[in-house]
């Protein structure tokens, strides 16, 4: 506040000595009551990459900060007991095929003799149903095996998403279990998440304008405000807080976490405020001239359009000079 009032003052110091004199009459007018909170910088939605199967992380290709794209390979897990698996299913497979080999032999070499003649049709009507169950077996044992060569491809861990990488907590080597997380990454696109007591949750909307203060926290009040919106207010309250999240341009290169300081209006009240001319400044202090020829006090307050805030020192009704 002291830094700020000594910027007002300077800013009247340098005002021009010789204008041309006029009495404005001090009336309080309603003004957006601004407050400031602290906002968090927090991705709009946050994805996690999952192993599909358990096993030994065999390869792991990201790390902490990294930003990849949808569907690039975060990780391979392995699982031995699936090589294993795929090579007895070969082993089948191929004594199976053997199996349907020699059934359609019999099949074929049945069917010519009982073209001749010599075979019955109770023997061909046998080796068919032998041909037709080592068919079908085969057929079961090849689909068992696509089976686990899908588990196998499933090792391999893609990001669901384009963004970056926050936290990874695994490790090459590592034994992880289906499901569990192997990354978690931030969307590309960052929200400002507020958090305001209770007293004001009627006050802010969906839509409503905030402003949000230089990056970092010991900004002061006199930095470059940006403006925002309001995206979300939360329907429920957490721990005597509103929760509300603001949709602003530029906030890709900040920290996820962050803190800003933020401005969001909680209403309206009563305000003096008075031409900036009106205000002098002299031995430390800030004075308004009155119409009577005697001087005040005051107090001044935030900038508002065409003048400044006057906290203390003026009531409605009095007449101030302007210079």
């Amino acid at each position: 506040m002291r830094s700020h009032s000594l910027v007002v003052s300077l800013v009247f110091l340098l005002l021009p000595l010789v204008a041309s004199a006029a009495d404005v009459t001090v009336k309080s007018v309603p003004v957006e009551d601004w407050k400031a909170v602290f906002a968090t910088v927090e991705p709009a939605r946050q994805l996690v990459a999952r192993a599909r199967i358990g096993g030994t992380i065999e390869q792991l290709n990201v790390k902490e900060g990294d930003q990849i794209a949808a569907g690039a390979e975060v990780a391979v897990v392995a699982d031995q007991k699936l090589v294993l698996q795929m090579q007895a299913s070969d082993q089948r497979i191929r004594s199976q095929q053997a199996q349907r080999d020699q059934a359609k032999a019999d099949f074929d070499r049945i069917a010519e003799l009982k073209r001749r003649g010599v075979s019955s049709q109770t023997q061909l009507d046998q080796a068919s149903t032998s041909l037709d169950v080592a068919t079908l077996t085969l057929a079961a044992m090849q689909a068992e095996r696509s089976v686990i060569e899908q588990q196998m491809k499933e090792g391999t861990v893609f990001a669901p998403g384009a963004g970056r990488v926050l936290t990874v907590p695994v490790s090459e080597g590592r034994v992880v279990l289906a499901g569990e997380t192997i990354a978690t990454l931030a969307e590309d696109r960052y929200i400002l998440r507020l958090r305001l007591p209770e007293r004001h949750a009627q006050s802010i909307h969906a839509g409503d304008l905030v402003r949000i203060g230089a990056r970092g926290l010991g900004a002061n009040g006199e930095e470059a405000l940006r403006t925002g919106r309001v995206r979300l207010v939360y329907p429920e309250i957490q721990g005597g807080l509103v929760v509300a999240d603001v949709d602003v341009e530029g906030l890709g290169n900040y920290f996820a976490g962050e803190r800003t300081r933020v401005y969001v209006t909680t209403g309206q009240r009563s305000a003096i405020v008075v031409p900036v001319s009106a205000v002098y400044a002299r031995a430390g202090a800030n004075f308004v001239r009155l119409s009577d020829g005697t001087e005040a006090v005051v107090q001044p307050g935030e900038m508002r359009d065409g003048g400044v805030e006057i906290l203390s020192g003026l009531r409605d009704g009095d007449v101030v000079v302007t210079r």
